[in-house]
């Protein structure tokens, strides 16, 4: 590319910038892949001559003390040689210096990572230390170490190749490292790693779909669609369908339709309704709809997709729905219609279940379930007692009872104290006087002890 700049060069010209040496390391994404462990084991050797330092080194840590950390982690190595913690030691005592950041106290930390190599080669953390080598030295190469870029680029460089013997963490924390120095150099790369179909990189294949989906480029769709369509593992495919809800595109929604229509595979295709869901083009909420009717769909596919409409809160979704509601035939599907419509709020969907639970016709489940969502979505408390005076039946009378107690407002409580006063169903009354009794409301004591006394 004419006039570029690699990052080799740039890394070179940064070195010497002061500006960035005190840099702390920037916090991982949310979602991302861990790359080691953040906390110490807790301390097993009460016996041992650095029990108690240990102990206070790890409480430092864990309360983000990262310097006082470091410090009593180096005593333990130092005054205890033959402590059981010190091999372990250098390895928290590095982590502890790549949290404090900075490029004084990360070159530290990797003299440490290596002395821990030479001194302690088979400690329990060596595996988490070869990540951290990855992870401090991508640091470096973010804060203008230009030896530092060069090792993290080879190192990335190698997961593109044949099956390497480092860990999956210590491959992905290279890509990682990369894709944070310089998209430009990471993109083929990951673009290599995608494109190799070996068992043994399956693992690698699914992190870095998504280190693709996490650094938005011009590729990143096309190497999603790509993955989606003709990863040999299933796992690597359910990222890259995910990961596809985030690309708004109508070519998204195609390869995502035609995932659902001749995958047989039911957790790839679950994925496909969850991304179609978070797309808004009228075609991917039509496929929704589709999904939902499809009878020879499994039934939880089914399920799945009446669930996710109410993510698009249309009206023309909730009149579907509604209407959807009255020609199923499976319990576990209405209920999932229930549930969307509770979701929908601001649309009259209160009202209308609200209107379910009254209708005599349906299955006593339907209607308490109906009643419920209408009290979790927003349904006034006079609302739901209007339920109670209406309902001919004791089944959902009771049930109003229980939603009732729930409920925190004045009047809900004024239902359930005539209830227990007054109902002419001695069952209904007793009811009421139970969940009276679970109230905290001063009123319900005084009621209570109004019936005790016979008044």
């Amino acid at each position: 590319m004419k006039h570029a700049i690699t990052w080799l060069a740039l890394a070179a010209a940064l070195a010497s910038t002061d500006a960035l040496a005190h840099v702390a390391p920037a916090p991982p994404a949310p979602g991302a892949f861990s790359d080691g462990p953040e906390d110490p084991p807790p301390a097993r050797h009460p016996q041992d001559p650095a029990d108690a330092l240990y102990r206070t080194a790890r409480t430092a840590l864990s309360q983000n003390d990262y310097r006082r950390a470091a410090q009593l982690f180096r005593q333990i190595a130092d005054r205890h040689p033959r402590s059981a913690y010190t091999p372990d030691a250098y390895y928290w005592e590095a982590f502890a210096l790549y949290r404090i950041g900075g490029s004084a106290n990360l070159r530290a930390a990797l003299e440490r990572l290596e002395s821990q190599r030479g001194a302690h080669p088979r400690a329990a953390s060596r595996g988490d230390a070869d990540v951290l080598v990855t992870r401090v030295r991508g640091e470096l190469a973010r804060l203008g170490d230009a030896g530092a870029a060069e090792q993290v680029s080879r190192q990335a460089s190698r997961t593109a190749e044949s099956c390497p013997q480092e860990r999956d963490e210590v491959r992905t924390a290279a890509l990682n490292a990369l894709l944070q120095m310089n998209a430009e150099q990471a993109l083929p790369i990951l673009r290599q790693v995608l494109a190799r179909r070996d068992a043994c990189s399956a693992k690698l294949r699914e992190r870095a779909v998504f280190l693709v989906a996490e650094k938005r480029t011009a590729d990143t769709e096309s190497l999603l669609l790509d993955v989606a369509r003709s990863d040999p593992d299933r796992r690597v495919r359910e990222q890259a369908v995910f990961w596809l809800s985030e690309i708004p595109t109508e070519r998204a929604v195609a390869t995502l339709e035609q995932i659902l229509r001749t995958s047989s595979d039911s957790r790839i295709r679950e994925k496909a309704l969850f991304a179609l869901s978070r797309h808004r083009s009228p075609r991917a909420a039509r496929l929704l709809r589709e999904a939902a009717e499809q009878s020879d769909l499994p039934v939880d596919l089914r399920a799945n997709a009446i669930f996710w409409l109410h993510e698009n809160r249309s009206a023309e979704n909730v009149a579907y729905l509604r209407d959807l509601y009255r020609r199923l035939d499976r319990p576990e599907l209405k209920e999932k219609a229930l549930f969307s419509l509770s979701q929908m709020r601001g649309q009259g969907n209160d009202r209308w279940l609200l209107g379910v639970a009254l209708e005599a016709g349906e299955p006593i489940q339907m209607r308490k379930k109906a009643l419920f969502w209408a009290s979790e979505s927003g349904a006034p408390a006079a609302e739901i007692v209007n339920v109670y005076d209406r309902a001919q039946d004791r089944p959902m009378r009771e049930h109003v009872i229980f939603v009732l107690s729930q409920r925190p407002e004045p009047a809900a409580l004024d239902k359930l104290i005539s209830i227990a006063r007054s109902d002419r169903d001695p069952h209904l009354r007793k009811k009421a006087v139970f969940w009276l009794s679970q109230s905290k409301d001063p009123r319900a004591a005084r009621v209570l002890q109004e019936i005790i006394a016979g008044e």
